[in-house]
């Protein structure tokens, strides 16, 4: 998620995306009702996914926001929308979906029960897009010299406080921590979890055999083990320490050890596997550290629902509405079959199913691509501009 390429020329950003023009900073959005604006005229939502992979996004956001009261409010912008309202509308969709649909009938279906609204995007008004994949990791069950890097679950004595209950302005924030005699303190960082603070608890799920490999890992959210024998175990964030998320990437760029255009994954791991002496240092600065659980289906969000490849997106869930029908137009990379990478434009419904802690503020979004190599591409070096639009449901369907 910390990667970067090149900007789009100007003119082509501005001839591309109305919103993608340079405009002045201002103060970072933290209210809900800020993060999305109302829109001059409809865009044009012209669909380049599968209506099948769609279908199934939808119907996990359904499931989820079932199991929510009826008249919990999701804000979008100025508007308030009920779980009930924004249910009967996926439903409605949902409903209507054929595997062989145009984009233009998709989008024309969509606009009769929503109406979209445009994200107020971040400091700079515009919106950043990174992608996140499902990596592969070898590991065992049982320590040995090969397999010495601990995959720890949940501690028991991590605490999750929910901010809202104290006051309404902390609405969607927590806090993690632990207990020192009758204080709440932060939880211990990464250093000091390297160093052995939760050995000997008995947390360890699993063995990594490559460091570099769990950290990426961590900061995906989800993975799947490989064992020795060759079977495979799936693996999901239980939680974090809740330390605050912090670039390596932007690390390195600061200290001239990569160029920032040339910053991406990939980079990444190449210079790591060059500098093996200063890999802890440089992990060490991301003080966040993710726990883990065993998953028994697919990779999940933070809904607890499993995510959709190239059909679910993470965003901050203090200024968005989760489980919510997202419009997105930015570019992927796609590998040619010569070997050298294309840039293509990528514009599609979304779902909002995830979030994450280096996801924050309203010009952030990052795309669930799932396994493989070309998903591995797509995260390793997304870092492009575009726009987001959320869809509304409207008080009367046409």
């Amino acid at each position: 998620m910390d990667t970067s390429r090149p900007r789009f020329l100007l003119l082509a950003a501005c001839a591309l995306f109305l919103s993608a023009c340079p405009r002045p900073t201002r103060a970072p959005i933290t209210k809900p009702e800020d993060a999305l604006v109302e829109t001059s005229g409809t865009p044009k939502l012209r669909d380049d996914g599968e209506p099948a992979a769609l279908r199934a996004a939808i119907a996990q956001s359904l499931v989820w926001l079932g199991t929510r009261p009826p008249d919990l409010r999701f804000v979008y912008g100025k508007r308030q929308v009920t779980a009930h309202e924004l249910r009967t509308a996926l439903e409605r969709l949902h409903g209507r979906l054929r595997d062989d649909m145009s984009s233009e009938e998709l989008a024309a279906r969509v606009l009769e029960d929503f109406e979209p609204m445009e994200s107020a995007g971040g400091e700079d008004g515009q919106v950043l897009f990174t992608g996140y994949y499902e990596p592969t990791l070898e590991a065992s069950l049982t320590r040995t010299d090969e397999y010495s890097v601990p995959i720890l679950a949940r501690p028991d004595d991590l605490l999750e406080v929910p901010l809202e209950q104290f006051a309404e302005r902390f609405a969607a924030e927590r806090v993690f921590g632990r207990l020192d005699g009758r204080k709440v303190v932060p939880y211990w960082t990464r250093s000091q979890i390297r160093g052995g603070r939760l050995a000997d608890r008995g947390l360890e799920l699993a063995w990594a055999k490559d460091p570099v490999a769990l950290f990426f890992t961590e900061v995906q959210g989800s993975g799947t083990l490989l064992l020795p024998d060759g079977s495979r175990r799936r693996i999901g964030y239980a939680a974090s320490n809740g330390r605050p998320y912090r670039s390596i990437g932007t690390l390195l760029i600061q200290e001239g050890a990569i160029p920032k255009e040339q910053m991406s994954m990939q980079a990444l791991r190449a210079w790591l596997a060059a500098n093996p002496s200063q890999r802890e240092r440089v992990f060490d600065f991301n003080e966040s550290y993710v726990f883990f659980r065993f998953l028994e289906g697919a990779s999940e969000g933070s809904l607890g629902r499993p995510v959709t490849p190239g059909r679910s997106i993470a965003t901050d869930a203090r200024l968005f509405p989760k489980g919510g029908l997202a419009f997105i137009h930015t570019e992927r990379p796609v590998k040619l079959a010569d070997g050298t990478v294309q840039w293509q434009p990528l514009s599609r419904f979304m779902l909002n199913q995830d979030t994450g802690g280096a996801i924050r503020g309203a010009g952030r979004v990052d795309v669930y691509w799932g396994p493989g190599p070309d998903a591995e591409l797509a995260a390793g070096m997304m870092k492009q501009k575009g726009r987001l639009f959320f869809l509304v449901p409207r008080t009367r369907p046409r």
